[in-house]
């Protein structure tokens, strides 16, 4: 009798075993969810919308995008990593999760520990826009107006703490201005403010940015990164100009750290199809992004060197973050 019920608890033992194996063949059986930490209208969400759409394609499931702003991204963070860590919740985020956890000391969650990296998405540059009545028509004569008044203009981010924040007080810190940080809650209630008049500068992404260039609402001073943007073709670099500043920019996808590797492996695999897409790549090249794709161990990698730069920079002394 023993040995039939050790037997039986055996078998029992491996279909429980098997049980999560079948569920990972059959992954995905059902929509899949892209948290984006930001209000809606930026960039990020512009290049989340674009991925999702055709992954929804490549996988045969629907692949939606939840907007979840707030705390500087932290409340869309901290619901991913709370959810079930099955491959249906994930988070798409950018640099700016690793410069909020370069940075907050009181966060509910470890990026590094709680996530687990799935691809490398996008690269994009970043640029720097101001309002056109502000008297400078390029990068220098804004640097040389900034410098004679002092906390007289101010910049827009998306929130104490964030990459924007960040990029825009290292400009201040190369560029020996004093640019008054204005924090909001996402990207998108920035530019209202920004096209009035009631703040003058920002930096943002390409994508949302390039219709206001080109319709005149706002002045391009500079691209943040090594070479200029196809989408953008006459905006000079700021290196061009002679500032010795670039700030990279990327959007990545992450998982709950528990999630199967095999899981993780596949959402990889489905995103680098994606990304390799020829109507991906236009949308997104047209909108100044480029799109890449990568293995989870290759997006691990990246993300602890981009965690280990931005932890430099935060711990500069000469830099003014206010988070204190």
């Amino acid at each position: 009798m023993t040995s039939v019920r050790n037997l039986s608890l055996y078998i029992l033992a491996l279909l429980a075993l098997a049980v999560p194996a079948v569920a990972q063949d059959n992954f995905p059986s059902r929509p899949i969810k892209f948290i984006v930490p930001l209000a809606a209208g930026g960039g990020i969400d512009f290049t989340a919308r674009v991925t999702a759409q055709k992954m929804s394609d490549v996988i045969g499931q629907q692949v939606v995008v939840e907007n979840m702003g707030g705390a500087g991204g932290a409340l869309g963070v901290n619901a991913v990593v709370r959810s079930a860590p099955d491959g249906y919740t994930l988070l798409y985020h950018s640099v700016t999760g690793i410069v909020s956890a370069a940075v907050a000391k009181d966060l509910p969650f470890d990026y590094l520990r709680d996530l687990v990296p799935v691809a490398l998405v996008t690269r994009f540059a970043a640029v720097m826009v101001i309002n056109p009545t502000v008297p400078a028509k390029d990068l220098k004569e804004f640097i040389v107006l900034a410098k004679a008044n002092p906390g007289k203009f101010s910049y827009g981010s998306s929130g104490a703490g964030t990459g924007i924040h960040l990029a825009s007080e290292l400009f201040n810190l190369t560029a020996g201005t004093q640019i008054v940080h204005v924090p909001y809650r996402g990207n998108a209630g920035v530019m209202p403010d920004l096209l009035a008049g009631r703040i003058q500068m920002l930096i943002d992404g390409v994508p949302p940015q390039v219709k206001n260039i080109e319709g005149g609402l706002v002045r391009a001073l500079g691209v943040l990164g090594k070479t200029r943007t196809p989408a953008l073709p006459n905006v000079p670099t700021m290196i061009e100009q002679g500032l010795d500043y670039e700030v990279p920019y990327w959007t990545a996808i992450y998982a709950p750290a528990a999630t199967p590797k095999p899981i993780v492996e596949k959402l990889s695999a489905e995103i680098a199809k994606t990304m390799k897409n020829g109507e991906v790549i236009t949308r997104l090249q047209t909108a100044g992004t480029e799109a890449v794709g990568s293995t989870p161990a290759e997006m691990d990698a990246f993300n602890r060197q981009q965690f280990d730069l931005y932890r430099k920079i935060v711990q500069n002394p000469n830099l003014k973050l206010g988070l204190q």
